[in-house]
């Protein structure tokens, strides 16, 4: 049998390779996180103001999410609390990211001594459960905004600046580098030129897989009653208040919320991983 070669050439053309599938996936998260962004930011409060003559309607076309026992409606205190948590949630991953940065160049540039001091300290941090280290930071600050972004930034570094600091010490005895400090080169001088810039991939990426993990820290910690304010609508405090009302059948008030944090959370876990896959040259081009 003849193959037709105008057959197989619209059927590569039709298959896309995993180059094309990772940014397609990307693009389309990227828009529905910031369609809840956008959304969040043009929310105000007068949207989820007390209305006590629609109290604890069910879902329908007028409040797709229902309303509360006060009458709030809860597709926009949803959308609010999503976007407030994403808010708290980039502010902890980029402390956390600097730390992780900061400390696993340290690692691997500063010597035998800042080495064992370092990894230790990431041994130590590793040996106890994000969660637990959260929960004691954020009640010895006092909880509140201050407290949920120092305890997300303080807690979440260590498996990513173990990550950093095998990647320098892998740079650091490369060719280019000998060369470089042969010549006098600063050590500022070649973490800035030849480490950093090897680092942004792994960097980025780091930090699109610890977002999602902040977000739900985030969200648990407020959930306890020491995370953000009672008076914000995070995801965290909406699903406290709603665990009152479920034994009455209310289901919706906690369905919705938690469902859409979870497909948030997943959204992020997915972006992180098709990055991944992205910068690989291997796997990339793969159908």
């Amino acid at each position: 049998m003849i193959p037709n070669l105008k057959t197989d050439q619209k059927l590569k053309r039709f298959y896309m390779n995993r180059r094309q599938k990772t940014l397609l996936t990307i693009v389309v998260a990227a828009i529905i996180l910031l369609c809840v962004v956008v959304g969040g930011a043009l929310l105000d409060q007068d949207q989820i103001a007390t209305n006590l003559t629609e109290r604890n309607l069910a879902p329908s076309l007028q409040h797709l999410f229902g309303t509360d026992w006060l009458g709030r409606d809860m597709f926009n205190r949803t959308i609010m609390g999503l976007s407030l948590s994403m808010g708290v949630g980039l502010i902890g991953a980029i402390g956390s990211t600097s730390i992780a940065l900061i400390l696993g160049m340290a690692a691997a540039t500063m010597g035998k001594m800042a080495d064992r001091l370092i990894s230790w300290l990431i041994d130590l941090f590793l040996s106890v459960p994000h969660l637990v280290t959260l929960i004691l930071i954020a009640f010895t600050l006092g909880g509140g905004f201050k407290g949920i972004v120092i305890g997300l930034a303080v807690t979440h570094w260590p498996s990513l600046a173990r990550v950093i600091r095998a990647e320098v010490m892998q740079i650091r005895s490369a060719e280019y580098v000998q060369i470089s400090r042969q010549m006098g080169k600063s050590r500022w001088w070649i973490a800035t030129h030849h480490i950093f810039p090897h680092l942004i991939p792994q960097l980025l990426i780091g930090f699109m897989l610890m977002f999602p993990h902040v977000i739900l820290h985030e969200a648990a910690v407020t959930f306890l009653g020491l995370g953000l304010s009672p008076h914000e609508p995070a995801i965290g405090i909406i699903l406290s208040e709603s665990m009152k009302y479920l034994s009455s059948g209310m289901w919706w008030l906690a369905f919705f919320p938690g469902l859409c944090l979870l497909m948030i959370v997943r959204m992020f876990e997915t972006v992180g991983g098709n990055l991944r896959l992205l910068i690989d040259p291997v796997r990339a081009n793969e159908k």
